[in-house]
């Protein structure tokens, strides 16, 4: 199982809406862009808009982001798709045998260990912001 990939679209449609920025980035636009419907773009874009990462008008096709570049982490973008609840990105499988000593200590044992994983994950995405990846970007493409 991984991530879902609403962390990727996010991403992508920020990423998107900046270097558009010259133009109308319609849901069908973004559609086009991650390759999928306008309805799933259009669901991100809500979550996104409830984040206060973009600015969305009712009846004007469009969006603009809410915040400067730099001001937008990576880890703004997690939160505000849902990707997981707090402390839960690793799942522990459920009535190991308590009857077996690994089955009795391994939920107690690796609780902790997924804990501070997410946790370094978190932390670097916090560490990242929307303007490093539209600055990859624009590197790769050549575009000023």
């Amino acid at each position: 199982m991984s991530i879902s990939s609403r962390f990727s679209v996010g991403i992508h449609i920020l990423a998107l809406i900046a270097i558009n920025k010259k133009e109308r980035s319609t849901s069908e636009f973004l559609a086009g862009s991650v390759n999928t419907n306008p309805a799933v773009i259009r669901k991100i874009m809500g979550m996104l808009k409830t984040a206060g990462l973009v600015n969305v008008q009712p009846g004007i096709a469009g969006a603009e982001l809410a915040k400067d570049l730099s001001a937008i982490t990576l880890f703004d973008v997690y939160k505000a798709v849902n990707v997981v609840q707090e402390k839960e990105l690793f799942s522990i499988h459920d009535n190991p045998n308590p009857e077996c000593p690994v089955g009795k200590n391994i939920q107690s044992t690796i609780e902790p260990l997924f804990i501070t994983a997410q946790s370094a994950m978190e932390k670097v995405l916090n560490s990242l912001t929307l303007e490093d990846v539209v600055k990859d970007i624009n590197d790769k493409e050549n575009i000023c």
